[in-house]
């Protein structure tokens, strides 16, 4: 079986509180794009889980969140049959993209199928948020809010037919470090994500750009001063707004013109301050990965 994980951005990202068990909630709305990473999993006799990746660093173990997700559907359904799971792996790591997390979601997917196990969406997605809290998103995938911990998902107005430049600077970023330094009560102001749901209904690109807004930004753009960088140049060559993505450090920047995203793709390269760039869509699946 051959799948597609698609990666994620967020178009407005909120902090709400910090919980008691040491999580956070949130209140963003999250929307995939055309990258995805390749995959491929296919039936063994050994029972047990083969993994490769095309990066060396990625683990292959039980410490990938892919391998946890077959293990997850494997001890539950008593399956004897191993698998072999191939990634060819396009999303930036460890960028604030979601890569892992939907990852993790195409394998719990394929193995619903490969194994016929007549799981629902929604009961695939109970058993995603066991591996992380994105992953349910990365299950349904398209434009979404997400509350809680971000596995409270409801369904939104996809954004319009949009060009997006996604930029990885050379700099890996730590999730448990931005959340750990993030001071909520020196928050001057939050995005109005009831805003950007009402600009989506109504298709409107500039109110849409407009709400475009992260708080983990302040943490993360103070310590790696490149992402703001990024972001100046992007809205300087055509991007109507530019936002870091998640935790970060991943920057993109919606254009009206795929031109300009073309040309912006050109200049950034030219200065070698990225690590990965693409220039792609917005993308709002009707049924699976294929």
């Amino acid at each position: 079986m051959k799948l597609k994980a698609y990666g994620k951005i967020n178009l407005a990202l909120d902090v709400v509180r910090k919980r008691p068990d040491g999580y956070h909630d949130v209140k963003m709305i999250m929307q995939t794009v055309k990258i995805y990473d390749d995959i491929e999993i296919d039936k063994n006799t050994t029972g047990k889980i083969g993994l490769k990746t095309n990066l060396f660093f990625l683990p292959t173990n039980e410490n990938n969140l892919m391998y946890k997700a077959a293990k997850l559907l494997m001890d539950e359904f008593n399956i004897t049959e191993g698998v072999d799971i191939k990634l060819k792996k396009v999303i930036p790591v460890s960028a604030g993209m979601a890569g892992g997390s939907t990852d993790a979601a195409a394998v719990l997917y394929g193995m619903n199928k490969l194994f016929r196990l007549g799981l629902s969406t929604k009961e695939l997605m109970k058993r995603g948020v066991m591996l992380g809290a994105d992953v349910p998103y990365c299950i349904i995938r398209g434009t979404a809010l997400s509350e809680g911990i971000g596995d409270e998902l409801t369904r939104v107005s996809a954004p319009p037919d949009l060009t997006v430049l996604v930029v990885k600077p050379r700099i890996n970023v730590s999730t448990a470090y931005v959340y750990k330094n993030l001071n909520l009560e020196e928050l001057e102001k939050h995005p109005d994500i009831d805003a950007m749901i009402k600009a989506l209904d109504e298709k409107n690109v500039e109110q849409i750009c407009k709400n475009m807004e992260n708080v983990l930004e302040s943490v993360t753009e103070k310590k790696y001063p490149v992402i703001k960088d990024i972001k100046t140049i992007m809205k300087e060559h055509g991007a109507v707004n530019a936002l870091m993505s998640g935790s970060g450090p991943t920057v993109f920047g919606i254009y009206k013109s795929k031109e300009d995203a073309i040309n912006t793709k050109n200049i950034i390269r030219d200065m070698d301050i990225s690590k990965q760039i693409y220039v792609t869509k917005f993308y709002n699946p009707r049924n699976d990965y294929y």
